[in-house]
């Protein structure tokens, strides 16, 4: 198996120093590596960007571990990748499945708080479905990322019902998100999570939150989600988590998990485990042999 990794932007020959220490792992893990070039890739020059992976003679599986790609993108890389006979772990669809919230919430929606969405970017779509949560709080995001960093004014919304405070929160939302804004708005039930500690940055409240791995609906690894704060005893109850994984229409995936005050678990969201991060207290050495010894059952 091969992990494509993005390229330098200043050295097209050497890897985006963000993963440098993951590319050790791999190859400590027994993995090949390519490098290919993100801002070509993204540009739509695709043979530019693949120009450095060369053609196996056999086909070969691939994981892409770099910077988050839209799905027009990441279908581009992956029909790049199988005219050189590579085939990516999660096909195109498989990709959006967890990429976009919308795409898999009938999977996780036992486990996960009430959400709706709206591709139509108008007041009248977002009072009604800002209406559905009554006086709530609720928070706002795209299909795929929110501006939690910016909690006050472009994420969190007290009172569902309160439509100046709806409409100011979601402005400021689209406002920064700008030409990044990923399909539509998400409207999220706010839950009230078990405490960790304050942003030492933005002063965005902390919650006891987990990374969840999987590949082959095997648990690859479990990561605490913030490098801040102190977790102590506390680890996820995955029973629950395990089970539901196993409906996911995707080989590689991640699942984010957190605690509820009153003690309750929760699924915070989904993503595709080749553009989720690894938290800075990764292990990075036994994500990397796990992930091989998950995901070659697939290809058994």
């Amino acid at each position: 198996m091969r992990i494509i990794y993005c390229d330098s932007v200043f050295d097209n020959k050497i890897i985006e120093p963000d993963y440098e220490e993951e590319k050790k792992s791999a190859i400590r893990a027994g993995f090949d590596f390519s490098l290919i070039s993100f801002e070509e890739l993204t540009d739509g020059n695709i043979a530019t960007a693949l120009r450095f992976v060369k053609e196996t003679e056999s086909k070969e599986f691939g994981i892409y571990r770099g910077w988050m790609l839209t799905p027009t993108q990441y279908q581009n890389l992956y029909d790049g990748l199988l005219k050189k006979n590579i085939e990516l772990i999660n096909s195109p669809t498989e990709y959006k499945h967890c990429h976009y919230l919308p795409n898999s919430y009938n999977k996780i929606e036992s486990k996960t708080p009430k959400s709706n969405w709206t591709k139509e970017l108008n007041d009248d779509s977002i009072f009604k479905l800002t209406g559905e949560f009554g006086d709530s709080s609720i928070i706002v995001k795209d299909f795929v990322k929110s501006e939690k960093h910016n909690w006050e004014e472009a994420c969190f919304i007290p009172n569902a019902s309160n439509s100046d405070k709806v409409k100011s929160v979601v402005d400021k939302f689209i406002e920064l998100r700008g030409n990044s804004l990923n399909e539509g708005l998400v409207f999220r039930q706010f839950e009230e999570l078990e405490y960790l500690t304050e942003h030492s940055k933005s002063g965005m409240p902390l919650t006891k939150e987990f990374r969840i791995f999987f590949a082959n609906k095997k648990i690859v690894k479990v990561f605490d989600y913030w490098d801040e704060g102190e977790y102590g005893e506390t680890k996820p109850e995955l029973d629950d988590f395990i089970e539901i994984a196993q409906h996911i229409d995707s080989n590689f995936f991640t699942m984010d998990v957190a605690k509820k005050k009153d003690g309750d678990w929760i699924i915070m969201e989904l993503g595709d485990g080749q553009v989720a991060g690894l938290p800075d207290n990764a292990n990075r050495n036994e994500f990397y042999e796990n992930l091989k010894e998950n995901a070659l059952q697939q290809f058994v």
